[in-house]
């Protein structure tokens, strides 16, 4: 097919003025829906924590006992002791945990991280929202390549051997954003037991779809706070996790987990920026789910919603641009993304001719430090939203602009294939 046949096509797309979004891995109404009987577990006479605390009034700092009990097993730590509650967002408390080591150093720091300059490693592509916390503090990034296992980890060994500036790594580590990979034992394993320069070193799991299976296929992750344990390291792991995805976005709950040094540190701080948490919310939550088994099948009503319009991004992806080698994608067996690489210098161009077409997508390089990919090839797809059928359309046109852009860069002069 040559360019002017595709421009041709491409010009039938832009006069529908279709206007479809796989810029942003938001939950579908589909999938709110699910969630809606957790306004109903709480009312104006039944409010109480099982321990009968007002809810309604102060206290609590760190969450309510029957979330803390929840939230044990999700962050699959051993004790209550090592879980604090948070707000709607696992993203608050991870900006709150770097700001509090600027300004005041972890618990096991010479001194406050802000009094010199500091850097992040930062597996790439990865969460752009990851780098924003860094951009925000003024924090370097050291952007270092990904294996299908993890970050590369010959790589950040030598990194944090010899560079006690290097205070912390960012890691997606179960069905990576944006990936959907996740990290193999031998990952946990090294992360876990490196030598770093620097003493007050941390790992920041973000653990941010560590239930999202979209099968029974799922993959497994080591416990990386009993790995660290083990190695000595105990302090080393800040573990995240939020049902932001899992029951309301704009009304979930998060919760840090770690070692009883760090969540006391935590804590501390925590005590100077709020007298308490929404309680009110923990309680609708451990009521709906009652234990980790009922937010367990919970999610495979996720899963029913989420796979066909994973299937169906793949498969055209597989009937548009198989065996054509202008571009190469993941294939997840959960989270919410999907990682697609296209041509060296193409990505760009992709993400734009998609826009003229009605299409919105993240912007290309937004998951590298500073929107920069060196490859201009990454481009992140996120099929959760959208309708199947508008999926159908979306990467239509996904695939269109790759081709277009591969003949525009002199990447193939035309196309035999398709």
């Amino acid at each position: 097919m040559t360019l002017d046949q595709l421009q041709s096509k491409f010009e039938e797309f832009k006069a529908k003025k279709l206007a479809l979004d796989m810029s942003r891995g938001k939950p579908s109404a589909a999938q709110l829906d699910l969630s809606n009987g957790l306004l109903d577990t709480v009312s104006s006479t039944d409010y109480k924590t099982i321990t009968d605390a007002d809810t309604r009034n102060y206290g609590g700092l760190d969450g309510i006992p029957e979330a803390k009990e929840l939230f044990k097993d999700f962050l699959e730590v051993s004790t209550v002791d090592e879980v604090v509650i948070g707000g709607n967002a696992s993203l608050t408390i991870m900006h709150d945990i770097v700001s509090r080591g600027m300004t005041h150093g972890m618990c096991d720091s010479k001194q406050a991280w802000g009094k010199s300059k500091i850097k992040f490693i930062c597996p790439s592509p990865g969460y752009d929202r990851h780098f924003s916390i860094c951009q925000h503090f003024g924090i370097e990034m050291i952007p270092v390549s990904c294996t299908p296992g993890g970050p590369n980890m010959d790589e950040v060994e030598q990194l944090v051997a010899n560079d006690e500036s290097i205070k912390g790594i960012w890691i997606v580590p179960k069905y990576s954003n944006p990936t959907g990979l996740s990290c193999s034992d031998e990952v946990v394993d090294r992360l876990s037991a490196m030598k770093t320069a620097a003493n007050d070193f941390r790992v920041f799991w973000d653990n941010a779809y560590a239930v999202h299976h979209l099968s029974e296929d799922k993959d497994k992750l080591k416990n990386i706070l009993d790995t660290c344990k083990e190695a000595g390291n105990e302090n080393r792991p800040f573990i995240l996790c939020s049902t932001s995805k899992i029951t309301f976005a704009g009304a979930g709950v998060s919760a840090v987990g770690g070692s009883v040094a760090n969540m006391d540190w935590f804590k501390g701080h925590l005590f100077f920026s709020t007298i308490g948490p929404d309680k009110l919310n923990q309680v609708r939550h451990t009521r709906f789910f009652k234990n980790i088994e009922g937010l367990h099948e919970h999610m495979k009503k996720h899963a029913a919603l989420l796979k066909p319009r994973f299937d169906k991004t793949l498969a055209i992806l597989e009937q548009e641009l198989g065996g054509t080698s202008l571009a190469t994608w993941t294939k997840p067996k959960g989270g919410y993304f999907i990682s697609f690489n296209v041509s060296n210098g193409c990505a760009k161009r992709v993400v734009a001719l998609a826009a003229e077409a009605g299409v919105k997508l993240t912007g290309a390089g937004a998951t590298y430090p500073h929107k920069n990919d060196p490859n201009d090839s990454n481009i992140r797809l996120a099929p959760s939203c959208p309708t199947i059928e508008e999926i159908e359309q979306a990467m239509q046109i996904v695939c269109l602009a790759v081709k277009i852009a591969a003949i525009e860069t002199g990447v193939v002069k035309d196309l035999v294939h398709n």
